[in-house]
């Protein structure tokens, strides 16, 4: 087992690639602390997780309030006395271009995706730092490097994640602290069928999506989560401050 032993927290954990990841976590040894606003998914996902012999313990919270992040590292480290990996999946995307995004919008979505990241690595880190390591795996998106149209909101905060996420690496070096971000392409994820369900006629998006990658389909959350599943191993062990692409060759193309 991987990270037999390890304790982890994942935001997102209700649907899609949290969820995924949570589940590959439990079953190569890990204990997780599960985090979503999603009650039905997160119990969903807690069940899957029990279901298959392994305890976990869930948390239903918006990961954008900074007290709610304290108290779930808090109450982590009270029942298991450490804390090795802390992957952010939780992500919320809205669409629309500078001038058709709603103010409010625009803050909800950076508020969960750059919120959700920075509050939670804020938690998670001075215990990391008094055990002397740990992971952090932040979720950014292909989007953030090649850019694409009519998601404005998201596109920026995934590309203040990826910024986020090399200072952090080079901040915490030393303290034995590994900070990476995965770039996924496009996954088939309740997220990104709620992003084709936008437009008056999906399909030929959703076919134009599927197209761009080389690989001519789209990612599956497991083939994430076994991204995020070599960043919280010792296999990862010299890697910090990078972005893995998970993108079915996306940005190669």
């Amino acid at each position: 087992m991987r990270v037999a032993g390890r304790v982890v927290i994942v935001t997102g954990a209700g649907s899609g690639i949290g969820r995924a990841s949570a589940v590959l976590f439990t079953r190569e040894g890990a204990f997780v602390g599960l985090v979503d606003r999603d009650s039905a998914g997160l119990q969903e996902t807690q069940e899957a997780i029990e279901d298959a012999g392994s305890k976990t313990s869930a948390y239903v919270g918006d990961v954008g309030e900074a007290d709610f992040a304290q108290t779930v590292v808090g109450d982590v480290m009270a029942r298991r006395e450490r804390l090795d990996v802390l992957m952010t999946a939780a992500g919320f995307s809205c669409g629309g271009t500078v001038l058709t995004t709603d103010p409010a919008d625009w803050d909800a979505v950076f508020r969960t995706n750059v919120g959700g990241t920075w509050l939670w690595s804020r938690a998670a880190v001075p215990a990391m730092q008094r055990q002397g390591s740990g992971s952090i795996i932040t979720l950014a998106s292909q989007l953030a490097i090649a850019g694409g149209r009519n998601n404005s909101a998201y596109i920026a905060a995934k590309g203040a994640i990826i910024s986020l996420t090399r200072t952090m690496a080079l901040d915490f070096a030393t303290d034995g602290i590994r900070v990476n971000a995965i770039a996924p392409g496009a996954i088939d994820t309740p997220m990104l069928r709620r992003s084709f369900a936008r437009h008056a006629d999906p399909e030929p998006v959703r076919e134009a999506s599927r197209n761009r990658h080389p690989m001519r389909r789209f990612g599956k959350a497991e083939e994430v989560a076994e991204a995020a599943l070599h960043l919280a191993s010792d296999a990862s062990s010299f890697t910090t401050g990078t972005v893995m692409a998970v993108d079915g060759g996306w940005l190669a193309a």
